[in-house]
């Protein structure tokens, strides 16, 4: 127990060494690149660092595979060159026993990346698309679903807008049943639109049986009323942002993704990306401890055999395929091409049964 205390700390200490090295390198690099975006954009530099904080979950999630295998790979290497390693073995400890403590460990943070970091991290991108809209076009663009139809909000300088649609197209750039309310900058309503339906074209809404009402102070609304065959509004959404709306799965806390993929459903959207992301999502401890076992496969011998920084490039390049298989297996769960539950959990599952082959081979020849 003793030993298992001593092995889990030491894996504690890399993975949170290496993983402040990163998050400094993902600082200084996103924060030139929030430099570059908002060239000529009036935001001030403590803005663009908060930006930059706000992305900084994200990113390090997404690069928890590398740091779990990083971190053991300076665990057993550091312990082999200290020879800890051969008196673990002189023990009676065998090897794959040693890895219990780093593999609670990583199940551990594997646990607290999907109960508590996704949480932070759909917090936290959404607040930086919204803080991202406002500072480029005076307000943010907002899109939801619920069970009355599709919500959009949308902001310039000139006001904000909120458009209600009962029904979504599938091309993703119609609406039917269309409801707009028009704010001023000063945040009174000015006019509200009723529409047959809505296209995005360009940087405009193309309305389609159009009844206007003007909501001025003293003004019979009703008698002011006018009607038209199509009329066009400018708007600052495009496509790709209302896709990203919906499809920023990362912007979705695992606790609210069920209740998101019934939404999906209800409002007519294929829901395949999200229900794939919430298994990958509950799969990660799973492909978290696959990254241990792959570093500790090809770290776990002692330094006399030479060969270190080959093995040390063995284990990450096998690291990064086994990632990209892993993407790649997504992919085809997001279109359809495999089961769901195989796109999740397949990945992580060969690659612990196949480093599991690697460490019994290397320990019993």
């Amino acid at each position: 127990m003793i030993l298992d205390r001593y092995f889990a700390r030491r894996y504690l200490q890399s993975f949170l060494v290496i993983g402040a090295v990163f998050l400094t390198l993902i600082l200084l690099i996103d924060l030139i690149e929030q430099l570059r975006r908002f060239e000529g954009v009036d935001v001030s530099f403590g803005q663009l660092f908060g930006l930059t904080l706000l992305n900084a979950p994200a990113a390090i999630s997404e690069i928890l595979p590398l740091l779990m295998i990083l971190s053991t790979i300076v665990l057993f290497v550091g312990m082999a060159r200290s020879s800890e390693l051969v008196v673990t073995r002189a023990i009676g400890r065998s090897g794959i026993r040693a890895l219990a403590a780093p593999i609670f460990v990583a199940s551990i943070i594997g646990g607290l990346a999907v109960t508590t970091l996704n949480p932070i991290v759909a917090a936290t991108s959404k607040r930086y698309q919204e803080l991202s809209d406002t500072y480029r076009t005076g307000g943010p663009s907002v899109l939801s679903l619920s069970g009355e139809g599709l919500w959009l909000r949308q902001g310039s300088a000139e006001g904000q807008s909120v458009i209600h649609a009962t029904g979504f197209g599938g091309d993703g750039i119609t609406l039917f049943g269309v409801s707009i309310l028009s704010y001023a900058p000063n945040g009174g309503p000015i006019r509200q639109i009723s529409a047959e339906s809505a296209q995005l074209q360009d940087d405009n809404w193309v309305l389609k049986t159009v009844k206007v009402w003007p909501l001025n102070t003293g003004t019979n609304t009703e008698s002011a009323a006018t009607t038209h065959d199509t009329l066009k509004i400018p708007t600052t959404l495009t496509r790709e942002r209302i896709h990203d709306s919906l499809g920023r799965r990362e912007s979705i806390s695992i606790y609210d993704l069920p209740n998101m993929i019934r939404q999906l459903e209800q409002a007519g959207f294929s829901t395949k990306q999200h229900q794939v992301w919430f298994q990958v999502e509950l799969a990660r401890p799973l492909f978290l401890v696959s990254m241990v076992l792959v570093g500790a496969a090809f770290t776990m011998r002692h330094t006399r055999f030479g060969g270190t920084g080959l093995a040390v490039l063995a284990a990450v390049l096998l690291g990064f395929t086994l990632y990209f298989v892993r993407n790649f297996a997504q992919i085809l769960g997001e279109n359809g091409q495999i089961p769901v539950a195989l796109a999740a959990w397949a990945p992580p599952a060969a690659a612990i049964m196949l480093t599991l082959g690697l460490l019994l081979h290397a320990e019993d020849g």
